[in-house]
């Protein structure tokens, strides 16, 4: 079953939801009498209540207000921006432009130990050649209407911060599918250094490249989202709209599985590197 990468974020919300809903009826209020005390129209309570909308820090003050319960509103604050902040729109992450974004991950990358990262899609940023990464974020910014288009300047970011996989005190596991070594992503020459720093990249000690082969005939966990996780604490799912951090438990343990999983289908060393030769190759 595929996995859904906006759960942890819309049952936080609908956590919040539930309490204001709670503390409406235990008030003994119905819809249209807790809109009027907060001066909104019902319909925005009922929005509210099914997770349809999440309430602003005024919004909840008011209903706790409302509801005589005013001694739990700051809580219901912190537990609403807290769900809202595992679900983080691109459109609002790259309004200073895509440069601002790597380097905003810098903390992370240090504070982490254990890298898990699988992708179906691309590359994984980790191991980018800088002009593979250009062609890419300069192609996201423009799909995405960014104003600040500063791919290059990006790209470099991304290539310095993936200096790490060099550092000792952390591993890096990283699994792809076959099918993401043929996509073109800028010139023939950019694509040629980004496989050829692929082989490189491969062997250094500290990372461990897996290929899922086109061929595998049996698999246990079909292609899913790309995903990485950051040791057993976090796991951040690409979305096309958005980027959800995941870090309940339950959801994490169900990654760690399927990360498992597609690790077991996947080809190392020598195998792998005859892979990626195979589509070098094909660029010519």
């Amino acid at each position: 079953m595929p996995l859904s990468p906006s759960s942890s974020a819309q049952a936080a919300r609908e956590v919040v939801a539930l309490r204001l809903r709670d503390l409406r009826k235990n008030a003994g209020l119905t819809v249209v009498e807790l809109a009027g005390q907060c001066g909104w129209h019902h319909s925005k309570t009922s929005r509210i209540e099914n997770a349809v909308t999440a309430p602003s820090a005024k919004d909840i003050r008011a209903w706790a207000g409302a509801c005589g319960a005013s001694d739990q509103a700051q809580d219901l604050v912190t537990q609403s921006l807290n769900a809202e902040s595992l679900y983080s729109e691109w459109r609002h992450q790259v309004r200073r432009g895509m440069k601002q974004l790597q380097d905003s991950a810098v903390r992370l990358f240090h504070d982490t130990r254990l890298f898990r990262v699988y992708s179906s899609t691309m590359v994984p940023g980790l191991l980018q050649a800088e002009g593979y990464a250009a062609a890419l974020l300069s192609s996201i910014a423009d799909f995405r209407g960014i104003p600040i288009n500063d791919g290059a300047a990006a790209a470099a970011a991304r290539v310095e911060r993936s200096r790490i996989i060099h550092e000792p005190g952390h591993r890096f596991v990283m699994l792809v599918e076959e099918s993401v070594l043929y996509p073109q992503m800028g010139d023939a020459d950019a694509m040629a250094a980004q496989l050829g720093y692929l082989l490189t990249a491969g062997a250094l000690p500290l990372v461990s490249l897996g290929i899922i082969p086109k061929a595998t005939r049996e698999r246990r966990q079909w292609p899913v989202e790309t995903f990485h996780m950051y040791d057993d604490t976090l796991v951040s799912v690409e979305c096309l709209s958005a980027e959800v951090n995941i870090t309940q438990p339950s959801e994490i343990a169900l990654y760690i599985r399927a990360f498992e999983e597609l690790r077991g289908m996947a080809v190392y060393g020598a195998e792998a590197r005859a892979l990626i030769v195979k589509a070098i190759e094909a660029l010519h």
